[in-house]
């Protein structure tokens, strides 16, 4: 078990231990997509935050952010990440991403 296998949240956890299957697939899809395109690891981490941020996902942008630091993204391009989004989902819904960062930042 690697460092980021210990910080995935505990509900992700015990879905993944009751549903193995459905966790390789969703694992193998992550693959698929990964190699679909162009883009490299840091990217398509960026890209990840984005969506996380449009979705309104919480634990999924910490997650997210966990492993963005691991890759070597910087705290300011992690930010830089979340505001982009401002004029298309509104300056409450970033505000509340850039606090859920705050806290997945102060954790490292």
């Amino acid at each position: 078990m690697n460092k980021h296998d210990s910080e995935l949240p505990k509900t992700f956890v015990a879905f993944s231990e009751r549903f193995p299957e459905l966790q390789q697939a969703h694992k193998q899809l992550g693959k698929a997509l990964a190699d679909a395109g162009p883009l490299d690891e840091k990217m398509r981490a960026l890209v990840k935050l984005g969506v996380c941020v449009g979705a309104g996902r919480e634990s999924a942008l910490k997650s997210h952010i966990r492993r963005s630091l691991e890759l070597g993204l910087t705290r300011e391009e992690i930010e830089h990440a979340l505001v982009l989004g401002m004029n298309s989902i509104g300056f409450p819904a970033t505000v509340a991403a850039w606090q859920w960062a705050q806290e997945a930042l102060s954790q490292e």
